[in-house]
């Protein structure tokens, strides 16, 4: 890995445990449903039910937010450094409120209902509409200071 291109911040946001739990007992819950049909027939349920609500689960979450010394990656989005200004950690009712009655519909968001805590990042391209990133993240200021890091 070059100079370039080496990894300052790397985090996968990915669903509670509990969530994990949910779609088990959601599998169970139809194996009960089809268990007066027989027990092969629980079982068909309890397998179908839990791999679908598992996948739905994992199509929840499991966004990647990376740095490199000259780039942002979240999702399937790129984005220079160059092109951000000065990353703002939010936490408690300013995230909540950055997130609802003071969201602009054009910025670019990744938002997670599990995650409580947001960066939002001015963008100073100029010829980017997009005016701001928000960023749900576990661990705000380390993300912050990535970004902040450029070279």
């Amino acid at each position: 890995m070059t100079s370039a291109s080496r990894l300052l911040y790397d985090e996968r946001l990915t669903p509670p445990k509990t969530w994990w739990a949910v779609a088990v007992l959601f599998g169970l819950s139809l194996a009960l449903v089809f268990f007066p049909y027989g027990p092969i027939a629980a079982l068909i349920g309890l397998t179908i039910g839990t791999c679908l609500a598992g996948m739905y689960v994992s199509s929840q979450g499991s966004t990647r937010i990376r740095v490199t010394q000259d780039t942002l990656f979240v999702a399937d989005a790129r984005i220079p450094l160059t092109a951000l200004g000065q990353p703002e950690v939010l936490r408690g009712e300013e995230a909540r409120a950055w997130r609802t009655y003071k969201v602009d519909l054009r910025a670019f968001m990744v938002m997670r209902s599990f995650v409580p805590t947001a960066v939002r990042v001015e963008v100073v391209d100029p010829d980017d509409s997009t005016p701001y990133l928000y960023l749900c993240t576990r661990t705000p200021e380390l993300l912050a200071k990535a970004l902040g890091a450029r070279t």
